[in-house]
């Protein structure tokens, strides 16, 4: 929650939260986190980051992030995804052979029910038939990250080369997605990236002490090293020279001076020209107070100097 508060007072635009369902991760629900943190702050957009639609239910997600944007007068999200995690999967009793299948179908309904108050649904594989509902809430909340036509949508990477991970996958997002329908706050296409702005002189120092927390974190089959999506993250911390690599001028960890951030961000936007950059903050072992730092750093250092050369 200090974390959420102070990105509102530094003048951040958006704060998500992921869905875990494991010892390591804090949190198994957003929406009532983000509930907490909607009490003690004013202008920040709260979202998920992401919620893992596949396990869940579209209907109930819906109605918690319905009222959640109620309760900020408009400030919530819903960032809907398969997950990178799968401990939900075992937990609520999918199968993993429908990983993709189930998540299709089940974004296709909460798109429907965030499209229309009054929605029937034939029913699916996955999902059951519903002849007439009607959720009476007026709000408009869900901003889906979706592969899926005309929704905004975020691209994840963790490690190696920005150019290598992301270019192909923007631009192929960009061929089969027309151009994004303007919504009340606007369509963010969103590039997550992981790191945090650091003084440039203890750079090397703090960079060496938390990849290696990192690398260890990662590594470990009880902290995420055996999903399936964490391959990149484990190859950005596999070396020393990997890890340089990944810091570097067109490595995918922002870590640095203000400065050096900074350019990192506007030399990403010239490649997938973006609306919204989210950066994850907390792989690994993060302190809280560094965490505290570096987002009062981005807030007051980094975001305005973004701002100010794209508007120029």
């Amino acid at each position: 929650m200090e974390e959420i508060v102070l990105a509102d007072q530094v003048g951040l635009d958006v704060f998500g939260l992921g869905e875990h369902h494991r010892p390591d991760y804090a949190v198994s629900a957003p929406a009532v986190a983000l509930v907490a943190a909607a009490t003690q702050t004013k202008h920040i957009r709260l979202t998920s980051a992401v919620t893992v639609l596949s396990s869940d239910d579209p209907i109930r997600v819906f109605q918690q992030f319905a009222t959640l944007d109620n309760l900020t007068q408009g400030h919530a999200e819903i960032m809907a995804s398969r997950g990178s995690f799968i401990e939900s999967f075992p937990l609520f009793g999918y199968e993993l052979d429908d990983y993709d299948t189930i998540f299709a179908e089940k974004l296709q309904l909460l798109m429907q029910l965030n499209e229309s108050e009054r929605v029937s649904w034939p029913g699916g594989q996955h999902t059951s038939r519903i002849a007439a509902f009607t959720h009476g809430l007026i709000r408009r909340s869900c901003r889906s990250g979706s592969r899926w036509a005309e929704h905004p949508s975020a691209l994840l990477v963790r490690g190696c080369s920005i150019c290598r991970w992301l270019s192909p996958s923007s631009e192929a997002n960009r061929r089969v997605s027309p151009p994004l329908r303007p919504l009340p706050t606007g369509s963010p296409t969103g590039r997550p990236r992981s790191g945090s702005p650091e003084n440039i002189d203890q750079r090397a120092r703090l960079c060496r002490q938390h990849c290696a927390r990192c690398r260890r974190h990662l590594l470990c089959p009880a902290s995420g090293g055996d999903e399936p999506d964490w391959a990149g993250a484990r190859l950005a911390f596999n070396t020393p020279r990997a890890v340089r690599r990944c810091t570097g001028q067109r490595g995918a960890l922002l870590v640095g001076s203000p400065a050096e951030v900074t350019d990192k961000i506007l030399a990403a936007h010239e490649i997938f020209r973006f609306d919204r950059f989210l950066i994850q903050m907390a792989i690994g072992v993060m302190d809280h107070a560094k965490l505290m730092w570096a987002i009062e750093i981005l807030g007051t250092r980094v975001a305005p100097e973004v701002r100010k050369a794209l508007r120029s």
